[in-house]
Parts: C-alpha cells; sequence; structure tokens
C-alpha cells in the first residue's frame, strides 16, 4: 500500500488505561467524541507496531521494546498482539496486494494507524485468526478510538468489506510474499521453483533449536530428552518453542544446551576443531559457534566488535561451564600472521537468511545495502588467511541468501592465496542438496521443510597451502 509520513508512536507516549492509543492530543473537535476506553488493547498494541515496523523502519524486536502499549500488556494479550502482528508480516505481500485492489487514492499524513489497523485486519483473516465481521468490528471500534483516524472509521469499514468480498476473486501467488526487490534476485540467482519454496517458507513458524554439547554421558543427553520433548535434528533437539519454564530445567541448568539453529551449528562442526588446537572465532556473539568449539577442549579466542555482545558470550560461556578468552575489538586487529591452527569467520552480512525469523527484514532492507557489508566481509577475509598457519582452515559463512555476499567471499579467499576444502555429503547427510558443486554449502529455508526448515545459510571451507 502506497505509505505516507506520520509522526509514530514511541516509548516515551505513556498513557493511563482509558488513554491508551495513539494521537489523543490535538485540538477540539464537534460532534461526537472517540471512546475514552480502549476498546481492544492487543489489536491496538499489533496496530502500532505495525505503524512502527513498516512506516518507521524499526525491526520487530525494537519496536517491541520501545512500545510502551505493548510492553504493558499482560501475557495473554501480548502474545495475541504478537501473533496478529508476526501472522500479517507473514502474509504482507498479499495483504498489500488486496489493499491496492480497493484503495484508489494515497491515504493522507494522518492516516499511518489507519493503514496500520487496515493491514492487521487483513492479516488476520488471511491467518484464519478470527472471522470477517469480528475483524471488521474491532477495526473499526479502533478507527473511532483514535482522534485522527476517527473520521475514517467509515473508511476502513468500506475498505475491509470490500477486501472480504472480492477476496476469491483475486489470485495469489507465494511468491507475492516476498517483495519484488527481493523476490526478482532470487529468481535471476535460484529459479522461481526455490524462490517460490522461499517464500512459502515464510508462512511456517520457525522452531526452536537447540545444540547439545558434545561428549555428554547417557545419562545427561536422557535429561535432555526428558527436559525437552523434541526431534533430533543432528546434534540439536528441535522443539516447536521454548517452554516458559527453561530456565529452570535441569540440563540446560547444567548448561549442557543452548539455543541455536541447526544450520548456524554448522560452520563449527565443519571446522572440525580438536582438543589442544588454537582457534580464533572473528564474530563470536551471541557464542554458540564459540561454545561447540570450547566444548572439544580447543583453545578458543572469541572476538566482537561490540563489548555488550562480549557480555552476552561471557554469560552464555559461564553457564555452559566453558572456558574461552574473549576479546572485544576489530577482528581484523587479532588475526596475526601464521598463528592460529583453525579460524571460523561468521560474518556480518545482510541475515536475509533469518528472514522466518525476522519476518520485518525484506521490508525494510533494500538490496542496496549490501555493498558495505561485502566490503567488510573480504577484509576480514584477507585478515584471517594471513592469520591462518600452513595448513589450516578457515570457514567462512554467513546467514544470507545473498549470492554476492558468496562469491565475492569466495574470490577474496582465493586471491589470498587459500584453496577450497570441499564438504563432503557424509558431514551433512541431512543437506545434499545443499552442497554445490564446488563443494560449498547453500542452505536456503525451505530445506527440510517437513520438520521445519532452517535458517539460509553460505557456508565455505579453506585450506590454506
Amino acid at each position: 500500500m502506497k505509505n505516507s509520513n506520520s509522526r509514530p508512536p514511541n516509548k516515551n507516549f505513556n498513557r493511563s488505561p482509558n488513554r491508551n492509543g495513539p494521537n489523543r492530543d490535538g485540538p477540539r473537535r464537534d460532534g461526537p467524541r472517540p471512546p475514552r476506553t480502549c476498546p481492544d488493547v492487543a489489536r491496538n498494541a499489533a496496530a502500532m507496531l505495525l505503524w512502527l515496523v513498516l512506516d518507521e523502519k524499526q525491526s520487530l524486536d525494537e519496536a517491541m521494546n520501545n512500545l510502551t502499549q505493548y510492553s504493558q500488556l499482560d501475557g495473554r494479550d501480548r502474545g495475541f498482539a504478537a501473533m496478529v502482528v508476526k501472522s500479517t508480516l507473514r502474509h504482507l505481500g498479499h495483504v498489500e496486494k488486496l489493499l491496492n485492489a480497493q484503495i484508489e487514492r494515497t491515504l493522507p499524513e494522518t492516516a499511518n494507524y489507519v493503514r496500520a489497523l487496515l493491514r492487521s485486519a487483513l492479516g488476520q483473516h488471511l491467518a484464519k485468526i478470527a472471522p470477517p465481521h469480528a475483524i471488521i468490528d474491532r477495526a473499526v471500534s479502533l478507527a473511532k478510538y483514535d482522534k485522527k483516524a476517527f473520521g475514517m472509521a467509515g473508511l476502513v469499514n468500506a475498505v475491509l468489506r470490500r477486501c472480504f468480498d472480492n477476496i476469491d476473486k483475486v489470485s495469489f501467488d507465494d511468491i507475492e510474499l516476498l517483495p519484488k526487490s527481493w523476490s526478482s534476485r532470487y529468481v535471476a540467482a535460484y529459479g522461481e521453483e526455490k524462490t517460490r519454496k522461499i517464500a512459502q517458507s515464510v508462512l511456517i513458524p520457525a522452531p526452536i533449536d537447540l545444540t547439545i554439547k558434545p561428549n555428554l554421558t547417557p545419562e545427561e543427553i536422557a535429561q535432555i530428552e526428558q527436559d525437552f520433548e523434541g526431534t533430533r535434528v543432528g546434534s540439536t533437539i528441535r522443539i516447536p518453542t521454548l517452554p516458559d519454564d527453561f530456565q529452570n530445567l535441569p540440563s540446560w541448568l547444567a548448561g549442557n544446551i543452548w539455543v541455536q539453529d541447526y544450520a548456524a551449528s554448522l560452520p563449527a562442526l565443519l571446522l572440525g576443531v580438536k582438543k589442544g588446537q588454537n582457534v580464533l572465532d572473528m564474530c563470536a556473539a551471541p557464542g554458540g559457534k564459540a561454545m561447540q568449539m570450547a566444548a572439544v577442549f580447543a583453545n578458543v579466542s572469541a572476538v566482537d566488535v561490540n563489548e555488550n555482545r562480549i557480555k552476552l558470550i561471557a554469560q552464555n560461556i559461564a553457564r555452559t561451564n566453558l572456558h574461552a578468552k574473549l576479546l572485544a575489538g576489530n577482528a581484523k586487529n587479532f588475526a596475526g600472521e601464521n598463528q592460529w591452527d583453525a579460524i571460523l569467520l561468521d560474518a556480518p552480512c545482510s541475515a536475509t537468511g533469518t528472514l522466518r525469523r525476522n519476518l520485518e527484514s525484506p521490508w525494510i532492507k533494500l538490496p542496496f545495502d549490501l555493498p558495505k557489508l561485502m566490503e567488510i566481509q573480504c577484509e576480514l577475509i584477507r585478515a584471517a588467511a594471513s592469520g591462518l598457519k600452513s595448513g589450516a582452515k578457515l570457514v567462512y559463512a554467513v546467514c544470507s541468501m545473498e549470492p554476492e555476499e558468496a562469491e565475492l567471499a569466495v574470490s577474496s579467499a582465493l586471491e589470498a592465496g587459500l584453496v577450497i576444502d570441499k564438504i563432503a555429503q557424509d558431514e551433512v547427510p541431512l543437506l545434499h542438496e545443499a552442497i554445490e558443486e564446488r563443494g560449498t554449502l547453500r542452505i536456503l529455508p525451505y530445506m527440510l521443510s517437513d520438520i521445519g526448515g532452517l535458517d539460509g545459510f553460505f557456508i565455505a571451507r579453506f585450506v590454506k597451502p
């Protein structure tokens, strides 16, 4: 839908329970007044979150942290608001198609809340969260509640009724679940069939993967399986969601498990470090890969440019009873020359492979943001190549689906004198289809879709002659 700008809600916009909505200030007006009590605090918060994400380009996590109307909800309402927002973002391509067909004129500058109400209403309908009559009733009531949207309640009613009446006449293509700016890139890179599967993966909530610490006793593994009933995927356990009390479960308290997508666990596994080896983890936060390597008693030096993320790694390392040397700063400054037995570089990237978890990402990011990231990736690869001992290995990984973040990185590694160390099928028994002809790994989100899919990743392994 065509966007326009208006002042968004923010975390300082506190109100009493009877004034829990946007735009309550302003001049008095003649005629009926908006109701003083919010008719649906959860749907109101959902609309305001969509406003912040789609119009103000905040991440969903940032918006949830910033918006008082969301953070002050009780657990049930907060969960419902989050479900509405995520469902709307999953179906946003189809939502926009419906709205653009029914709204002929650009909404005025004061209509950001109305736009968010319309989007969230259609998101609820496409996700089958509520029946149409209930969705329309709540959307209209919320429009009447907002001072600036009050005069557009009739438009909200009319647009939603037209959308629902005509939805069977609209032809939806799953590729449209991604913005054209991204889907066209993926069609060019992977073909239409794979791009459609990537888009379809957005509709399935991402499960939670828990990496199991290696070398546990049978009793410790049995305790994990008792605490977290799920599906084994390689060296992880996959569950739909974390239990509310997971931090109090015995295997969590013992530090024998941590949250990490199965695809994200592969770079450290493919590096294959051994006890006593000196290993550099160049971009280590939040620490899952460093913990994997420390758990086999490698001497791990974990670097991150952000001191707050270093603190997070420290907390995770401490909980899992492991040891690593933590270093804050630019990883290039710690690579040195010919001093490391192995290096893991999970580089800063576009993170488009995590679109199942960061549903807003394709809608608030543009492909034109890539060049700076690729420059950083190549600088880090050159530093890593210099730091490796002869015969040592580098694993480069990005949670990205962008071809440039793979091809330029591989070229930079080869130019720096490294050689591709091909990944074999028996190293990734569940992902044979992800192995490229040159021996690198291209994981797309729809792979392993029968058990919930994966984060998208590119992984390449190199050796220094």
